[in-house]
């Protein structure tokens, strides 16, 4: 039997140029290349897979009341830089009970003093950071568990 579960996947800004911008810190792989990885688990798993990308805040804020709106099991949210300056995405994750994952692929505590503070985790079930692409596939682990 397929299990009817559904997860909304959703990147921000500039997340569309990965795999060219700065790849000593974000990797190699393509949005596409992830989006791949994730449609191969999400059919081996039975499940829909729903993957997005915007560089505005308020594609974001819609999608994410869409999830709720239509029963989404979960969020895998890599909000880019909104992370560390949107409270309008803390305020949407906090207004909604579908669980949201925050993922990077990087480790922000590794990084810039202004990277270290996430709106996002504050308001999230959870956090993957630091494992490049597969924080991705961490993250759509940890969903299925939920």
């Amino acid at each position: 039997m397929t299990d009817q579960r559904k997860i909304m996947v959703l990147n921000g800004p500039n997340l569309n140029l990965l795999g060219s911008r700065e790849p000593d810190i974000y990797g190699y792989d393509t949005l596409d290349d992830i989006a791949a990885q994730l449609d191969d688990a999400a059919a081996r798993a039975h499940i829909t897979i729903e993957f997005r990308q915007s560089n505005h805040e308020g594609h974001l804020i819609d999608w994410l009341h869409e999830a709720a709106e239509e029963s989404y099991h979960a969020v895998l949210l890599n909000a880019g830089g909104f992370t560390h300056t949107s409270v309008a995405l803390h305020d949407a994750i906090k207004s909604i009970t579908v669980p949201v994952i925050e993922v990077h692929l990087s480790n922000p505590h590794k990084r810039e003093d202004f990277r270290h503070k996430s709106y996002i985790g504050a308001a999230a079930k959870g956090t993957i950071a630091g494992f490049g692409a597969h924080s991705y596939m961490l993250a759509f682990e940890a969903a299925l568990e939920l």
